[in-house]
């Protein structure tokens, strides 16, 4: 099977406007989660959250745009933001594009502009504005970046709840294996809405404290926004344009276990089937897997199912491993593309993240995460799950170069 590299990361996110403020962040165990500040919403005062302190204009001033009769929403401005900064660290921009393919992960979409449509729509119809509305849709936040980097080959949107950026890599990585392309931007992006924000409340998962990936005290998720995206280029492209690569995807995995429209099963099917496939592709043993960035959100639910299918997985020994939800919040369809990045950065490092603010063990487990940055010397395999509702899972093995 023809290898695919990592050539290029970008991200946004509460603990970084890009990739080296995120890395700082990482490394200074510094938490982006905070009281809410941007989004107008009741729940204001009571659920911190991962939010990007930046306003709509400032991301668009980070973007070099003044002026633009095109509308964004937030969710493409973040996904526009991460894409050029791992365009542009690729090197994509000094050469022109071939066979290059454009995969977007969202599940919010533009939702934050078609509340205010709606909003405007309620108190006076002919007040409200339409283009609000037509940028709603999910695809339009792709379709926003493959424009600004002029991708025309291939563009295409995934919406699979909060595997939906690792689905993304996923299609990307086979489209260039099969040589259907040579190079793709494959990531995720989500940005604060109203919608989001009280549906996740509706379901009591919403932490009102900081949240706690596999601690036995854990008490629900803090939702963050943001966005990661990575270039993933053939072996030919990377050979004849005398490239470094990253990282190599070594392996994939998706399953769905259908066992619940929003939780995961006791025993970890849905996260074992897809780790156990991501694995079994990468031609490796589950001993050389030596850090795992868990999807770890912080409920009761998630985190006792994913460490029981870890434990399935690693019958000789949990590898290292940490939730950096900690940190950025859980950035839903974003969160895979982000710790794509973050995977990356671990192998490049030799480091596993720490698991922030971990306490008391899950008794059920009796496993303990990185709570400190962790040197792992000789670091050559990565393992990241994300998995989404529905029972969509999916999971990536990074490899070293």
């Amino acid at each position: 099977m023809k290898k695919v590299f990592v050539t290029g990361l970008g991200t946004i996110s509460a603990i970084g406007n890009n990739v080296a403020e995120s890395y700082r962040s990482l490394l200074a165990m510094r938490s982006g989660i905070s009281a809410m500040q941007l989004l107008d919403s009741n729940l204001k005062s009571t659920l911190p959250v991962g939010e990007i302190k930046l306003t709509n204009t400032q991301l668009l001033q980070l973007l070099g745009i003044s002026h633009s009769q095109r509308i964004y929403s937030r969710t493409a401005l973040l996904a526009m933001i991460a894409a050029k900064e791992a365009f542009h660290h690729a090197q994509l921009h000094r050469r022109p594009l071939a066979r290059t393919g454009m995969f977007g992960g969202t599940s919010v979409g533009g939702m934050d502009r078609g509340e205010e449509f709606y909003k405007d729509y309620l108190a006076s119809p002919s007040l409200a504005k339409i283009d609000y509305a037509k940028v709603h849709d999910c695809g339009e936040s792709t379709e926003c970046v493959a424009d600004m980097l002029g991708i025309q080959d291939f563009v295409t949107t995934i919406s699979t709840a909060c595997s939906s950026a690792a689905n993304a890599i996923m299609q990307a990585t086979k489209m260039i294996q099969l040589g259907l392309l040579d190079t793709a931007i494959a990531g995720g992006a989500d940005a604060f809405s109203l919608f989001t924000l009280n549906g996740f409340n509706s379901l009591k998962i919403l932490s009102d404290e900081f949240c706690q990936p596999f601690d036995s005290n854990r008490k629900g998720l803090n939702l963050g926004e943001g966005a990661g995206f990575i270039v993933l280029e053939s072996e030919e492209i990377v050979e004849k344009n005398h490239k470094t690569p990253l990282a190599e995807i070594t392996g994939y995995g998706n399953a769905c276990d259908a066992f619940h429209q929003t939780a995961s099963s006791a025993d970890g099917q849905g996260a074992w089937l897809a780790m156990n496939a991501a694995i079994g592709q990468s031609g490796i043993a589950p001993e050389q897997i030596g850090y795992i960035n868990m999807h770890g959100t912080a409920t009761p639910n998630n985190d006792l199912s994913e460490g029981t299918a870890v434990k399935r997985i690693f019958t000789n020994g949990v590898p290292a491993f940490s939730s950096t939800k900690a940190y950025t919040g859980h950035t839903l369809a974003a969160s895979g593309g982000i710790e794509a990045v973050f995977c990356t950065l671990a192998l490049q490092h030799g480091v596993a993240f720490p698991n922030l603010n971990f306490q008391t063990p899950i008794e059920e487990l009796g496993l303990v995460p990185a709570t400190d940055v962790t040197s792992i010397p000789n670091l050559k395999h990565v393992l990241s799950n994300s998995f989404g509702f529905g029972g969509n899972n999916t999971s990536l093995v990074f490899s070293k170069c």
